[in-house]
């Protein structure tokens, strides 16, 4: 197998997560769920993504469409790389076990779908003011927040590619 057929075997519709889903809780697995968009992939995003796997044995990726992130307000040009692009980008990595595009405002839907174990964001969210925070406390899951690489954004690297 080539690597870039397993790298878009990552790359999950919701029926295929649903049956990964099925057998990784069958084989007792700790699932770990975040979110967002990855535009201009990062080192900040790659130790965020590699922190958030250590909370489990599956990381589970979803990923803002290219719709869903322009209603996200985060610019103008915004999102900079299309929504195949960054998924296939974050599927590439050897800690992602899965990556599915969502076009909803919030990852909410999916995160009732998922029932993830851990739920994980960046340390700029409160627990508790977390999308999905009270689906996954109710199953008995935890929440984890993560300190972000300081420097490291799209918004800061977008301003030095403008000249700014």
């Amino acid at each position: 197998m080539n690597s870039s057929s397993s790298i878009s075997k990552k790359i999950l519709d919701k029926k295929s997560l649903s049956l990964k889903l099925d057998d990784w809780n069958q084989s007792g697995k700790k699932v770990v769920f975040t979110n967002g968009v990855f535009d201009l992939l990062h080192l900040g995003h790659v130790d965020y993504l590699g922190k958030a796997k250590n909370y489990g044995d599956i990381l589970i990726v979803g990923v803002n469409s290219d719709v869903s992130a322009k209603r996200l307000e985060k610019g103008t040009n915004r999102p900079i790389t299309d929504e195949k692009s960054r998924s296939t980008i974050i599927a590439a990595m050897q800690f992602v076990d899965a990556v599915i595009l969502f076009d909803e405002d919030t990852p909410l839907q999916l995160i009732k779908n998922i029932q993830p174990d851990v739920l994980v964001k960046g340390s700029d969210y409160k627990p508790e003011d977390i999308v999905g925070y009270d689906v996954v406390m109710a199953k008995g899951g935890s929440i984890k927040t993560i300190e972000f690489l300081p420097g490291y954004s799209t918004t800061v690297i977008e301003k030095r590619i403008k000249g700014g």
